[in-house]
């Protein structure tokens, strides 16, 4: 059986969601089912970069309305200011209310904590469709970072509950690994 997550969200400031969903290319078609089936209050992060910037700002308004409506945390990966609640990416390049930092070694995650942000979103764990063939920082080196980092980290690369109850960390996004599949 795969572990619930909840979250409570406030209406002054979201708190940070246990469970996240990263929008791409891949699960474009399955992305409004996905994020009924997440627990209400996780965290929805909209990247889909392939898209032209009007193309997406409308793709952003229709899954941001979807995700909203199960009280997910709306995040916006780029430097636009749609309406959502905070921003993904680069520490040195987030806009304003949430801010979730991406890294992927140490000197990343040290530049993160430094600028203050929200959470830190650390990647890859393992290896994933998003990168073939890339170096993972795997479960002994994700604790190793994670565990100097005074704000909260979310595992990305690869991930699903198995890999998630396998790291033993409640904090996760996926892309693959949450989009096709009913979460329990």
């Amino acid at each position: 059986m795969a572990p619930r997550y909840s979250v409570c969200v406030t209406r002054e400031q979201p708190s940070l969601p246990l469970l996240w969903l990263l929008s791409d290319a891949r699960n474009d078609a399955t992305i409004e089912d996905a994020l009924r089936t997440l627990p209400p209050g996780s965290g929805f992060v909209f990247r889909h970069y392939h898209l032209d910037p009007e193309t997406r700002h409308a793709r952003f308004d229709v899954l941001a309305d979807v995700a909203r409506q199960y009280r997910h945390v709306v995040i916006l990966s780029g430097p636009q200011e749609w309406g959502a609640d905070g921003h993904y990416g680069p520490s040195d390049s987030l806009g304003a209310g949430l801010r979730l930092a991406t890294a992927h070694d140490g000197e990343e995650l040290q530049a993160a904590i430094a600028a203050g942000v929200d959470g830190i979103f650390l990647s890859p764990v393992f290896p994933t469709a998003s990168h073939p063939g890339a170096a993972t920082l795997g479960v002994h080196g994700f604790h190793v970072l994670a565990q100097q980092s005074p704000v909260p980290v979310i595992a990305l690369g690869g991930m699903t509950h198995e890999r998630a109850r396998e790291l033993d960390w409640p904090r996760w996004g996926a892309i693959d690994g949450l989009a096709s599949t009913k979460v329990a």
